[in-house]
C-alpha cells in the first residue's frame, strides 16, 4: 500500500477512482479495507463519480503501531487526515467517517474547516460529547489474556474483531485510552461546515444523532434503520443517505 508520513508515522492509504475526494476515516480497530472497501462504500462512491480515499489510522492495518496513549488523540489523527490530503495535493475533501473515524472528522472539520467541504459522522451521535462509557472495558478485553475469560458484552465484541483482523491489541488498548476524548459542546456548535449524523436504530453506542445533529449549525440526522453499531456500517440505507446529502451539498 502507498504511505506518507505524519508526524513522525509511517501511514497507509488507497485511492479509487475519479472525482470530488471523499476522504474515509475508519472505526476503531478496524481499517481502510475492512471499513470500506469490505463493506462496499468504495464501490458506492467511485460508481457515483467520486474519488475514494481510504486512510489506515495510526495503530491500524498497514501503518506504524505506536503503543503511547499520547499518540492517539482525535486532534493528532485528523492532523494526520490532513497530512493525507496534501500529500495529495487536494485543498478541500468530504470526510466519511465511522465511529472514531466520526470523531476524528469532527475534530477535523472543527479545526480544518477550509479543508472539508462537508462531513458525514456515521456511527457517532451524542457520544461525542458524552464520551463512550465501556472504553475500559474495552481496554481491559483488548489486554485479556484470552477471550474466554470475557464476560463484558462490548468487550468480547471489540476483542473477536481484533482477533479477526489480527490487529495489534497493544497498539489498539493505547488508542482507545485517548481517542475517545469527548469533544466540548461549545465546539460542536462550531462546525461550520454540512454535516450528515448517521446512527443505527439499534445503536446503543453512539448515542441518538438527532440532538447532536442540532447542535451543530448545519447538521442533519438520519437513523439507520434496525441496525446496530456493528452492522450498520456498510447499510444500504445508510449509503443512500449519504449520497443524498452529498448530492444536495455539493451541488
Amino acid at each position: 500500500m502507498p504511505q506518507f508520513q505524519s508526524d513522525g508515522l509511517s501511514l497507509a492509504y488507497q485511492s479509487f477512482g475519479e472525482g470530488f475526494p471523499v476522504l474515509c476515516i475508519h472505526g476503531f480497530a478496524s481499517s481502510g479495507k475492512v471499513n470500506w472497501i469490505e463493506t462496499g462504500w468504495v464501490e458506492t462512491l467511485t460508481r457515483a463519480g467520486y474519488r475514494a480515499i481510504t486512510l489506515d489510522n495510526r495503530g491500524h492495518g498497514d501503518s506504524d503501531k505506536p503503543t503511547d496513549p499520547e499518540l492517539y488523540y482525535p486532534a493528532l489523527m485528523a492532523k494526520d487526515a490532513v497530512a493525507l490530503l496534501d500529500h495529495l495535493g487536494i485543498e478541500r475533501a468530504v470526510i466519511l467517517g465511522y465511529s472514531m473515524g466520526a470523531r476524528i472528522s469532527a475534530f477535523m472539520a472543527y479545526a480544518h474547516e477550509d479543508r472539508v467541504a462537508c462531513a458525514i459522522f456515521g456511527g457517532m451521535g451524542m457520544n461525542l460529547i458524552n464520551g463512550l462509557s465501556d472504553g475500559n472495558d474495552i481496554i481491559a478485553g483488548l489486554l485479556a489474556p484470552s477471550l474466554a475469560e470475557l464476560t463484558h458484552p462490548t468487550a468480547r465484541q471489540f476483542r473477536i474483531f481484533a482477533d479477526h483482523t489480527g490487529a495489534d491489541r497493544a497498539a489498539l488498548a493505547a488508542c482507545m485510552e485517548t481517542s475517545r476524548q469527548p469533544m466540548a459542546r461549545a465546539d460542536v456548535r462550531r462546525i461550520a461546515v454540512p454535516v450528515l449524523v448517521a446512527v443505527g436504530e439499534a445503536d446503543e453506542m453512539a448515542g441518538p444523532p438527532e440532538p447532536l445533529a442540532e447542535l451543530l449549525p448545519q447538521g442533519e440526522a438520519f437513523v439507520i434503520p434496525k441496525r446496530d453499531h456493528m452492522r450498520a456500517t456498510g447499510d444500504k440505507a445508510f449509503k443512500t443517505a449519504a449520497l443524498e446529502f452529498l448530492g444536495k451539498t455539493l451541488a
